[in-house]
């Protein structure tokens, strides 16, 4: 399992290199913005038409993570699907393959700004999320302490001699997680963002998704 281990608020965590979030402890995953749907939205709404495969490619890296590390909770971070009507697009054999990884252990779907609506497909339906001294919710919160969450699909780069590399990344500091974006059709936000100024100390530390988890100091405004 390649990741990076960190402490929030006396909690050890994994921020996996696949993107999700591991507490070993309580053997519980978090994973954000799988924005299932999205090519199915786009093209009700007269977008660019995308390929429809996003769906079947996000859930099975997730598949994936869940037979590796077998979690008893599974936390959704919100946008989940990309709009409301995405759960009622999922082809059969991607509602059965979500179906089989919800059995047998707690399942959590927190709302996030494209889904806030109830899903139909079972598991617990919530704003946030409260366990020890660990908040979930979609997005981070000013001032918030030993918070978890999703939204804006950090990325960061780093130099190599072939060339510069970007990819999707966590933000973590000593007071909040922001993970970044699972599903396969997701954009990215840079970490040297302004947005990202007031939510993140100058501590801070940004870790590369991909091969392995590569932690390197948050870039910057």
């Amino acid at each position: 399992m390649h990741g990076y281990s960190f402490n929030l608020d006396r909690i050890t965590l994994t921020a996996l290199a696949s993107g999700l979030l591991w507490w070993q402890e309580r053997r519980l995953l978090c994973v954000s913005d799988l924005h299932l749907g999205k090519s199915d939205r786009m093209a009700r709404r007269g977008g660019a038409l995308l390929p429809p495969y996003e769906n079947r490619e996000t859930l099975d890296r997730l598949a994936q993570a869940i037979d590796a590390l077998d979690p008893l909770s599974v936390i959704c971070l919100g946008d989940s699907f990309d709009d409301d009507a995405g759960q009622n697009a999922l082809e059969p054999e991607d509602h059965a393959q979500l179906t089989m990884m919800m059995a047998g252990r707690r399942w959590i779907w927190l709302e996030g700004n494209h889904d806030p609506g109830p899903v139909n497909l079972g598991g617990t339906h919530m704003s946030e999320y409260k366990t020890g001294p660990l908040v979930f919710r979609h997005i981070a919160k000013s001032g918030a302490r030993a918070e978890i969450s999703g939204h804006y699909h950090p990325k960061a780069s780093l130099r190599m001699k072939a060339g510069r590399m970007s990819r999707p990344c966590f933000l973590i500091d000593d007071s909040r997680v922001i993970l970044p974006a699972f599903g396969a059709y997701t954009g990215g936000l840079r970490c040297n963002d302004p947005v990202f100024e007031p939510l993140m100390s100058t501590k801070a530390v940004a870790v590369l998704t991909g091969t392995q988890a590569l932690p390197l100091p948050m870039p910057r405004a």
